[in-house]
């Protein structure tokens, strides 16, 4: 497990606690308009994940149950309390992955751009894959380098081997085991997790609700003003 002793995060505001949980590859800092704004109700927490933003480095590949297992041990160690969540994409898995473990463990989260469902993979998938492991085969160095998505192809070795275990688990039963309430809001643009996943997202939910706003996978980003306000009416008025 990721060391403790330090922990990357930031802490603003007073009263009922709300956690940040940020997507693959970013940081705590790609929440500052929702820092900011839920700040003025709420004590806000946002961490980086064990090998992003000011995190230390992992030393072992990091399963989706290793990160959920660092933060519930983080989150105690920051004295947090039954914490509403807010989770992008990569850190709805996380919190999914919590949530399903204990019900106690979080208030009422809120998913956008969440990953964590396997789509069904085509005929193209398949053979991209299969060409994939033949080269890697024979030149393993080349296949590394031209082959996968680019984001994958900026990893560490060991965060290649994180990110493997993190992106062929599919968590649909753990999203059956939750029964906190849960709001999934979702870009009408977004490519990287497609609203038809957050539909089966939803379908799996005991207390899911959907909601949709314009932007891409980061609606948050693009478009704060009306994504707060969502956020604001489901933790606080709905």
């Amino acid at each position: 497990m990721a060391d403790l002793s330090r922990i990357s995060y930031l802490q603003k505001g007073k009263g009922k606690d709300l956690v940040f949980f940020h997507g693959y590859l970013a940081s705590k800092e790609s929440f500052a308009a929702q820092i900011g704004y839920f700040s003025r109700y709420c004590r806000v927490t946002a961490i980086d994940f064990p090998g992003f933003g000011g995190a230390q480095p992992l030393t072992q590949p990091f399963s989706v149950s290793d990160y959920a297992e660092w933060t519930r041990e983080a989150l105690t160690a920051l004295g947090l309390s039954r914490p509403h969540v807010i989770a992008h994409s990569f850190g709805c898995r996380v919190a999914v992955k919590m949530a399903s473990a204990d019900g106690e463990i979080f208030d009422k989260l809120l998913l956008t751009g969440p990953a964590g469902i396997i789509l069904r993979r085509g005929a193209k998938y398949r053979l991209q894959v299969g060409t994939y492991r033949l080269v890697r085969k024979i030149a393993p160095k080349f296949a590394d380098r031209h082959f996968g998505s680019e984001e994958y192809r900026s990893l560490s070795p060991v965060m290649r081997e994180s990110y493997k275990k993190i992106v062929n688990e599919d968590l649909r039963e753990d999203a059956r085991r939750i029964g906190n309430e849960v709001l999934l809001v979702e870009g009408r643009e977004d490519k990287t997790t497609p609203p038809e996943a957050a539909e089966i997202y939803r379908s799996c939910l005991r207390h899911g609700r959907m909601k949709t706003m314009e932007g891409g996978h980061f609606s948050f980003v693009e478009y704060p003003v009306a994504f707060n306000l969502i956020a604001e009416e489901f933790f606080f008025h709905g």
